[in-house]
């Protein structure tokens, strides 16, 4: 085989295996392109799948067991509830802790989009909390 068929050849499989691996994780967007939700959800996509999981984007980033867990895994937002304001906080400062996640991934109409559709779509699997059972306690 000539070196250019060779390296005609490394390029291609090359090609391929970007193309796989892009794939990974993605099984697109399920939000209505009319929807006012459809931009923040592009961003999440396109800024945060690597590391969260959200199946309305088809994001898996999240590890689906402790074992599995690695230092830049994040929270899975099929079963995490945020609201806007916890959202633009963890995007404009890095999560909650800071350790792992970039801050200010996105700025602007960007942030607020991305936290604007976070707080419509993340928790669609959370399970709400018992709440309390009983009179309220007295004595206070």
């Amino acid at each position: 085989m000539r070196l250019s068929a060779k390296i005609a050849a490394t390029v291609a499989l090359l090609l391929a295996a970007a193309v796989a691996l892009g794939a990974c994780g993605s099984q697109g967007v399920s939000v209505a392109k009319s929807s006012p939700y459809r931009r923040g959800a592009v961003l999440f996509r396109d800024h945060c799948s690597g590391c969260h999981t959200l199946s309305v984007v088809g994001a898996q980033g999240s590890a689906t067991s402790i074992k599995d867990r690695v230092k830049t895994t994040g929270p899975n937002f099929n079963i995490r509830k945020e609201n806007v304001e916890q959202a633009l906080y963890a995007i404009r400062n890095g999560g909650f802790s800071g350790a792992i996640m970039p801050q200010n991934l996105a700025v602007g109409e960007d942030a607020v989009d991305l936290a604007k559709f976070l707080s419509r779509y993340a928790g669609a699997n959370a399970k709400s909390p018992p709440g309390p059972s009983g009179p309220p306690p007295t004595g206070f």
